[in-house]
């Protein structure tokens, strides 16, 4: 398996990102991931009930069509608690982009990002989408990769590749995500390409369980957002036999699961405000669940979180977490191992005697800047 620290695009991919002027600032702020061949999908969101439109349109289309061909996005506007209009509009925007692209209506996702409560200007995009499908190309994905973002002062991006027998196979990851960070499902916006030639159940399962083991364990505020989602297509155009069970599966699964934690330790390097990564393990614990719960108490410490950025060793911090998590730990079995403060990587370390599971959970602090981001943000 090759691992690259940034995007490339598997066969039958390609993609484009254009300012359609939805951001004040001008901005690269519409992004399209498109497969010249059809392709399998399977979607995570979160599980915020106030979910924005683009949500429930893509469930709309995940439960009726099984073959998708595109992925538009748009940043600077959530298109969230937009009631109908809203719902209209994510629906217009994919119908527009299907008839440009030559494909059939509801064979396009759609995901938004940005100020929730304001009406999407679908005018702006349906003026930008024409010369969106022209500028689709190979290198088009260092400006879709720019396009999907808000807060972030990062691109996240990786690729692997990995064979199949005698075929090549590709995983693209690109993502977006700084701030209203917290586990349920994505919390962000993800996306994967893959030519893999992958049956839907494996591919379902193979990005469930990536998910849990990433974007279910970061934090950096502990918000959740309204419009998480995490979406992989997978086209075939590899060539490869059908990944449906056994190894096949186990190979792919452990290339989807390094892209997806790689993309999600990405988010938390690039929260807004940070000056620390933090990786909090939890060990000795009945069930994986336990632990979670006792690294998640910890991680959306606010108390935790601005002790670590003050290199603060107030460890009772950590203690007072732990004992409100929910999980009845007793005291003399609870252990805390925390490495040195000075540094901006700090790795936590707890074991609390009652079980063989483990989980890492990884968060940031919390400084003054976060607060300036967040009061300024509108």
């Amino acid at each position: 398996m090759k691992i690259y620290k940034k995007a490339i695009l598997p066969l039958g991919f390609s993609a484009s990102g254009v300012s359609a002027g939805i951001k004040k600032s001008g901005k690269l702020d519409l992004a399209l991931f498109y497969s010249s061949l059809m392709a399998k999908a399977s979607c995570k969101f979160t599980a915020n009930t106030m979910q924005a439109a683009p949500l429930k349109i893509c469930k709309q289309y995940l439960k009726s069509n099984k073959d998708f061909q595109a992925i538009i996005i748009n940043s600077g506007n959530a298109n969230c608690f937009t009631g109908e209009a809203g719902l209209s509009d994510a629906r217009k925007t994919t119908n527009f982009l299907a008839k440009h692209l030559g494909l059939k209506n509801k064979s396009v996702l759609v995901a938004s990002t940005g100020i929730i409560g304001r009406r999407l200007p679908f005018f702006k995009i349906k003026a930008a989408i024409p010369g969106l499908v022209k500028q689709l190309s190979l290198k088009g994905i260092d400006q879709a990769k720019s396009a999907i973002l808000t807060t972030d002062k990062l691109v996240k991006e990786i690729s692997v590749k990995l064979m199949f027998g005698k075929k090549p196979v590709t995983i693209c990851g690109i993502a977006k995500g700084a701030g209203m960070i917290a586990p349920n499902m994505a919390t962000m916006l993800g996306f994967i390409l893959t030519d893999a030639h992958i049956a839907q159940k494996a591919l379902d399962r193979a990005l469930g369980v990536a998910v849990g083991h990433s974007f279910n364990c970061i934090t950096v505020d502990g918000c959740m957002s309204t419009n998480d989602s995490v979406m992989i297509l997978a086209n075939s155009a590899a060539g490869n036999h059908l990944i449906e069970r056994g190894k096949g599966l186990d190979l792919f699964m452990q290339a989807l699961n390094l892209v997806c934690l790689e993309l999600a330790k990405m988010v938390i390097q690039d929260a807004e405000g940070a000056t620390k990564f933090i990786q909090i393990k939890v060990t000795a614990a009945e069930n994986e669940n336990e632990a979670k719960k006792v690294a998640l108490a910890i991680a959306n410490s606010s108390l935790f979180k601005t002790a670590m950025y003050g290199e603060n060793p107030n460890f009772g911090r950590i203690v007072a977490s732990i004992g409100s998590s929910g999980v009845k730990i007793k005291e003399r079995d609870l252990k805390i191992k925390v490495s040195s403060l000075k540094f901006r990587d700090i790795k936590v370390n707890v074991s609390i005697n009652r079980g063989r599971s483990a989980v890492t959970v990884y968060t940031s602090d919390l400084s003054p800047e976060y607060i300036k981001i967040n009061a300024e943000y509108n």
